[in-house]
């Protein structure tokens, strides 16, 4: 057993006071050996005065800053702009690479940079670089031990639903413009409804709309981007057409009637948006040509550049000049229809013969090659290797739902309309009570 002695002189000094005034006041009463020890302090610990001190180690947090990419630069002089070694800011570039392209940064573009908290006398080094490039994507380059790694990471965005609803007065769009209905989201209802609808002609005065659209927001619940329509009616001339988005047996989304008939037809009747009906189908007088000529097909007049679209699916028959027509395509969508376009300016990268395409991608754009007296589309149907109208023709049907899955759609559909009369029952308390 340690004595009270030995404890004593090895303490020493103004601690073998105190435990000397403990001992005292213990009066005389043996220390056991645990509290003994409890007191002995290892002298590599211990100062020269024998008073014991604890180093502290103060936290050192990382330095951040935030950057921005300046118009004429690029992200390397960005980077060594802000004292960066050009080596480290090249050896993190290259690693972006492997999920981004510098090149497609833009001016005004923000980077959160995370610098190393640097012990005494060393080099603050470059911990992690990252930017969104967009409002859903996160773009992160960290330092590892074998150097940096890049990564992608998509933003969480929550969905909510929106209503909308208008009496067209003058035009379909100036009714969706004063009534909140997004450029995108109108854009979607035009070209849902433009299998049947020729929106340059069919609507008037006193029709009206209901839309039910998807918004995307993101952790702060800022609005990121529209997502899909889920539900749409339009009433023209006191006939209302509602539609339905529904997700088949199968996996695929499509928008049926209120029969579970699919809106979708094999075949667009204008396969351009926002475009004016310039000349229909039949005898006139041909523009250049100064005589009456049976025009095959129709028009659509609009600005140089304006995207057409595949009006259904298909395979490219010809690509290419074919004389008056100038910029032509041809697709044949199956033994019996083949849709021309034509004046284009342009084709859509990558297309060539007998390469296929769907309903709705771009093909090309407005233009004015050819015979032509200003920039427009000039659209054909072919039917057995003839033009007829596109705009009387019966169009091709779609796929009508049965049995089971149509009990079910009916059902989804019920569920819709009823969360739009809710949503736009709130809307109207919002806006009295503003």
């Amino acid at each position: 057993m340690v004595s009270i002695a030995s404890v004593m002189a090895i303490l020493g000094g103004t601690a073998g006071y105190l435990l000397s005034d403990h001992y005292s006041n213990a009066k005389d009463t043996a220390l056991s050996a645990s509290a003994a020890e409890s007191l002995i302090v290892d002298s590599s610990e211990t100062d020269v005065s024998g008073v014991t001190e604890t180093a502290s180690i103060p936290d050192i947090e990382p330095r951040r800053e935030t950057v921005v990419l300046e118009k004429g630069s690029n992200l390397m002089a960005t980077l060594t702009a802000t004292g960066l070694e050009r080596n480290i800011a090249y050896n993190a570039i290259e690693a972006l690479r492997d999920v981004f392209n510098p090149r497609k940064l833009r001016a005004g573009q923000e980077f959160d940079l995370v610098y190393s908290a640097p012990m005494e006398d060393s080099i603050e080094l470059l911990d992690e670089l990252s930017f969104q490039p967009d409002a859903e994507t996160i773009v992160s380059v960290s330092r590892t031990d074998s150097g940096f790694e890049a990564s992608s990471d998509k933003v969480e965005l929550t969905t909510k639903n929106n209503v909308a609803a208008g009496t067209i007065e003058q035009s379909l769009f100036l009714a969706a413009e004063r009534n909140g209905v997004p450029l995108p989201v109108l854009m979607n209802l035009i070209e849902l409804y433009s299998y049947e609808v020729d929106f340059q002609r069919d609507i008037q005065p006193g029709d009206s709309f209901e839309i039910m659209f998807q918004e995307l927001e993101n952790e702060k619940g800022e609005r990121v981007r529209y997502g899909d329509v889920l539900y749409a009616s339009m009433t023209l001339s006191g006939e209302e057409v509602r539609l339905y988005s529904f997700t088949d047996s199968n996996g695929e989304t499509d928008f049926y009637n209120q029969q579970g008939e699919s809106y979708r037809r094999a075949l667009m009747r204008t396969p351009i948006n926002g475009a004016r009906l310039s000349s229909g189908f039949g005898k006139r007088k041909h523009p250049i040509l100064g005589y009456t000529k049976m025009h095959k097909g129709i028009d659509f007049a609009a600005p140089r550049g304006t995207p057409i679209f595949a009006a259904g699916n298909g395979t490219i028959a010809k690509i290419g000049r074919n004389g008056g027509y100038g910029n032509y395509i041809r697709i044949r969508h199956n033994d019996s229809y083949e849709t021309a376009y034509a004046h284009m300016k342009g084709f859509a990268k990558g297309l060539k013969q007998g390469a296929r395409v769907k309903q709705g991608d771009v093909i090309g754009y407005v233009g004015t090659t050819g015979a032509s007296t200003g920039p427009h589309l000039h659209y054909e149907i072919l039917k057995d290797n003839a033009q007829v109208n596109p705009i009387k023709v019966k169009m091709p049907s779609g796929k009508k739902l049965k049995g089971d899955e149509l009990n079910t759609f009916l059902a989804d559909a019920d569920i819709l309309r009823k969360q739009y009369a809710e949503l736009s029952l709130d809307n109207r308390k919002i806006a009295s009570a503003d």
